[in-house]
């Protein structure tokens, strides 16, 4: 297993508090043996969760023009017509992906292209699943183009616990399907939005992979 360098500074930061607090523990408290062990599992189970958030799994990608790979880990919350109104103003299909601090959090293209669109938004921190999480929360907006000049969008959408947005990329950049696109610390969101038309290959409440399930396939011409 390998480690996002997104999470660097956060385990260093981990293991510096796990081990002054059990010096301190052990200073203070050299014969209080119930309070050590509490301490020591507390420690560990820390030092777990960060390892596990952290995580970055390598995998062989199948690149497919066609399809749509899941940008994230997680499961499917959204799939419904509506009107996106930042960067195509008209209808396409969302679906949305919610990230549990369990998940992996890396970020991946969707689909490889030509990046037509960037913006980053600051905003609140509303829970990932709430109805204007979307419009209100910090976030970035990505529109990816194909060589078929089908677009799709995407946005990374911080939760309640996220404060910090990566991204790796930038207008007028080529990017490959599958390859990392960003990052998101703790719970989290990716709405995806494609061109009508398209086949939707996911259900609600589907727990889907990032850069292995496909999401959808793209309709032969540009809706």
């Amino acid at each position: 297993m390998t480690f996002h360098k997104e999470g660097y500074t956060s385990m260093a930061l981990c293991i510096l508090v796990i081990f002054v607090l059990n010096a301190l523990v052990h200073f203070y408290y050299p014969d209080a043996v119930t309070l050590k062990w509490i301490v020591y599992i507390l420690s560990a189970f820390l030092f777990i969760v960060i390892l596990q958030f952290f995580r970055s799994p390598k995998f062989a990608i199948s690149q497919d023009e066609k399809t749509v790979l899941c940008p994230a880990d997680g499961k499917v919350v959204v799939i419904e017509e509506v009107e996106e109104p930042e960067f195509f103003k008209d209808k396409r299909i969302q679906v949305s992906v919610f990230m549990s601090p369990v998940n992996v959090h890396v970020n991946r293209n969707p689909i490889s292209g030509v990046v037509k669109y960037f913006k980053y938004h600051p905003g609140k921190y509303l829970v990932a699943w709430h109805p204007k999480s979307s419009t209100e929360n910090e976030r970035t907006t990505i529109a990816i183009e194909n060589s078929a000049g089908i677009p799709v969008l995407f946005r990374q959408i911080a939760g309640a616990m996220a404060r910090r947005i990566v991204w790796y990329v930038k207008q007028g950049d080529q990017v490959h399907q599958g390859d990392q696109f960003g990052f998101i610390k703790f719970g989290s969101r990716v709405d995806i939005f494609l061109p009508l038309g398209s086949k939707v290959t996911v259900g609600l409440g589907e727990k889907v992979k990032g850069g292995r399930t496909v999401l959808a396939e793209l309709p032969v011409n540009n809706a």
